[in-house]
């Protein structure tokens, strides 16, 4: 009998009760009737029914009990997670209740569980007995999984995608290092379950050596909370994570609590949290909090480098032409040069923004409005206590012309309005209102040739002519106070990052960029300019590169070449080549090495409050193979002379188990913080839980 008469004529004989659900296939090669209740599959047979998918070589159907004797090899694939092999099987018709001899179970393609005898119920409980799990490649050349699982019997919960084991033993390379009569783990499939995470160890020159050990506690589909005991010789820990999501936003809070060596007889803790929202009509609030109990209780934990805490809550909406942002920020320094009463510690913000096309002139504008306030909790005049609030309007506007030789030709022009009210402010400051005009015009050649041996070349020299009102009124300026001069900013209105100080004068600023494409596939770009003043106004600080009616020269250089080779250089120098201020970074990459090296050199900004600047920064990473991958990192500094970091790490990953070892040194030192070391080793299984695997790392045995 044909296959396909095999289909046709086991549609007719399977039983009633589940032709009334679902449909059901069978394909054998041959196919025997004996009797009125019995028939004999043979040969490549295959049953499809209600999702599963089995496959055999010989199956016998009892009719009249509605059971299946099947004979292997067997292979039983139930939806895209659950593979099952087996010598023989005994199953009822619909597949979900029986016994399965010589089983082997896998879970999503990373999971094995293999059982001397495997018994289905209801088609939910999967009971393996004398059962080894492990989700390590076993061959026939490497009998023995790096880890394994040996159980006296393993409960899967297909429904709630649990694994239960009575009597576990836990090996290492067969060496049983851990017996548990209980235990409960999550299958592969599971995304989120209340248990215990990998833990980790952790031991620091000043709490010494200490074990994390995180409880995941799912309290609903739409959040959870992590609780992470912290215990070392120096300190006793308790870590909390608390995630939620709503319909149109989420939050995390994250903090601890702890008491140790360190401070004695203090409480220690800190609190960080966020949140964002999507409210009607575009808007967004977004909010975050910061806060701790001491100075270095962050870097003494390594919870955080940051020197300065910002607590926040902003209102937005950003559309095509529009945007509008309302803010209030609390900040609260950690550094030991600076006071929380002498820093603008409450700031609010209210800014509005609209770009529309004039309709007679054309070109494009921009209006804009802002708010500012800040203060300080300090009494004392001067940049110790002065409170200011500003108002301001502005609106700028640009019209764009090609002429006939492809040049562009642009005018453009700005007017600012803002009102300034100064409270506890340094002796001579002003406030009140105050105007500020800038007109310009600019003139840009941008142009392409091919060469010959097919290389692209794009030229293009700008020339901009700027003119601002000089009357510079004695206003505090506390917005603007770090400049950076660089590509970004050669042809702006103004290099003052804020709006407590526009850039005045005549001024011409000058410069130009060349990139050339080579057809090999490497690329060189080069930019130049420089600023001219018809007069020095005295506006920048040393430091800046900006100082004189002549500023710095402007040089960056980005080289990518084909063998992922990459080369950037930014450089601020006088006409004597003296630098103010010089950044270069290589990084280069192949299949198992990468690295990357950065220099940064920076004279120093009295004005900024910024010492001489010279630090050299490295990093790399080294995959010895498929497994192996070593990473270093370095940072040192020149001026101090010493080295104020460094950090050596060891990342093993297979297809069943990721260890993570690192090492780390702190070398700076203050009134609040001291050296210290610090060493991590992370032990993962994989197999437990989504994401715990990379898919990607071989399990068969012929790959």
């Amino acid at each position: 009998m044909s296959r396909v008469l095999c289909i046709l004529f086991a549609l007719l004989v399977l039983p009633v009760s589940a032709r009334a659900q679902d449909a059901a296939s069978l394909i054998a090669d041959n196919l025997q009737i004996l009797g009125s209740s019995t028939i004999v599959a043979e040969g490549n047979v295959e049953i499809f029914f209600r999702g599963s998918h089995l496959k055999a070589r010989r199956i016998t159907y009892d009719r009249a009990g509605e059971h299946l004797e099947i004979e292997g090899p067997v292979t039983l694939i139930e939806g895209d997670s659950i593979i099952v092999l087996a010598d023989s099987a005994s199953l009822d018709a619909d597949l979900r209740n029986g016994v399965m001899r010589g089983a082997r179970m896998v879970l999503d393609q990373q999971l094995q569980l293999a059982a001397a005898e495997m018994t289905r119920v209801g088609g939910r409980y999967t009971q393996l007995y004398k059962t080894v799990a492990s989700s390590c490649q076993v061959c026939a050349n490497n009998p023995v999984p790096l880890w394994q699982i040996r159980a006296e019997r393993i409960i899967h919960d297909q429904e709630e995608r649990q694994l239960y084991f009575d009597n576990a033993q836990f090996r290492v390379m067969n060496i049983p290092v851990m017996y548990l009569p209980r235990l409960r783990l999550p299958d592969p499939t599971l995304e989120r379950a209340t248990g215990f995470l990998t833990p980790s160890l952790r031991s620091t020159s000043q709490l010494g050596f200490g074990l994390k050990i995180p409880y995941f506690i799912a309290i609903g589909d739409d959040k959870d909370i992590t609780i992470t005991p912290y215990f070392s010789s120096s300190t006793k820990t308790l870590e909390l994570r608390y995630r939620q999501a709503f319909r149109t936003g989420t939050i995390d809070f994250e903090g601890a609590f702890s008491r140790d060596d360190i401070l004695r007889d203090q409480d220690r803790w800190y609190l960080f949290g966020e949140g964002s929202f999507n409210l009607p009509r575009d808007y967004k609030l977004n909010f975050d909090i910061e806060t701790t109990s001491d100075s270095s209780y962050l870097l003494d934990y390594g919870y955080s480098d940051t020197d300065r805490l910002d607590s926040a809550i902003e209102l937005s909406r950003t559309r095509r032409d529009q945007f509008f942002s309302a803010g209030l920020v609390f900040y609260e320094t950690l550094r030991t040069t600076e006071s929380n009463s002498t820093i603008p510690s409450l700031v609010s913000d209210i800014f509005y923004q609209r770009r529309f096309e004039p309709a007679f002139i054309g070109g494009d504008a921009d209006l804009r409005f802002q708010t500012h306030s800040h203060s300080r909790r300090s009494s004392i005049p001067g940049n110790l206590g002065r409170d200011v609030t500003r108002a301001s309007a502005g609106l700028d506007w640009r019209k764009d012309w090609i002429l006939r030789n492809g040049m562009v030709a642009a005018v453009l022009t700005e007017a600012n309005l803002d009102f300034y009210d100064v409270s506890q402010g340094a002796p001579g400051e002003e406030d009140g209102l105050f105007h500020t005009i800038t007109l310009g015009s600019e003139l840009r050649w941008p142009w392409a040739m091919t060469s010959p041996e097919g290389a692209s070349h794009i030229v293009e020299p700008v020339v901009q002519l700027l003119w601002t009102n000089e009357n510079i009124p004695n206003l505090p300026n506390e917005d603007s106070t770090l400049l950076e001069f660089d590509e970004g900013n050669l042809f702006a209105l103004t290099r003052y990052p804020g709006t407590d100080a526009y850039e005045r004068g005549f001024r011409v600023n000058v410069g130009g960029s060349w990139t050339r494409f080579d057809p090999s596939g490497w690329s060189l770009g080069l930019t130049a300019g420089r600023i001219f003043r018809a007069e020095d106004l005295g506006q920048f600080t040393a430091g800046s590169g900006l100082t004189g009616s002549t500023s710095d020269w402007l040089a960056a250089i980005q080289l990518k070449l084909q063998n992922n080779l990459s080369l950037t250089n930014r450089a601020l120098f006088d006409d004597t080549f003296d630098f103010t201020r010089n950044e270069t970074r290589v990084s280069w990459r192949n299949d198992r090495l990468s690295l990357a090296s950065t220099y940064v050199w920076l004279t120093a900004a009295p004005a900024e409050i910024r010492p001489r600047t010279s630090e050299w920064i490295f990093d790399s990473s080294y995959r010895f193979d498929d497994r192996w991958t070593g990473k270093t990192d370095w940072r040192y500094d020149f001026v101090e002379k010493q080295a104020s970091r460094a950090g050596v790490g060891l990342e093993y990953q297979s297809e069943c188990v990721k260890i993570d070892l690192s090492l780390s040194r702190r070398f700076t030192s203050s009134t609040i913080v001291t050296p210290a070391t610090d060493f991590g080793l992370t032990i993962s299984l994989s197999g437990f839980g989504v994401g715990g695997s990379d898919r990607n790392l071989a399990r068969s045995c012929t790959s």
